[in-house]
């Protein structure tokens, strides 16, 4: 079952695909700043791999979201009060 849109279609993983695209460019190029040599063992991959999820989401500023981070929206979502929820009565 397809998770975007339908299967074979432009949009099927499009998401999955551009990010890991990303990160190739990103996180692990021979100029990859999260990587201070050249890639040697697993570990290396790893430890780049950490550095950049954690810059993605807490330093990159995403023009899709307002120029925030993927950090500062989510905390923005949460703190608005949801209709969707059910409130929790006093125990």
């Amino acid at each position: 079952m397809a998770s975007i849109g339908s299967v074979g279609d432009a949009y099927d993983n499009a998401f999955a695909e551009s990010t890991i695209g990303l990160f190739k460019t990103e996180a692990v190029s021979k100029r990859s700043p999260f990587l201070p040599g050249a890639i040697k063992t697993i570990d290396d991959i790893e430890f780049a791999t950490m550095g950049w999820v954690d810059w993605f989401n807490t330093r990159r500023l995403h023009s899709t979201l307002g120029c925030i981070t993927p950090d500062e929206f989510e905390a923005i979502y949460y703190a608005q009060p949801s209709t969707l929820q059910p409130e929790l009565s006093p125990a």
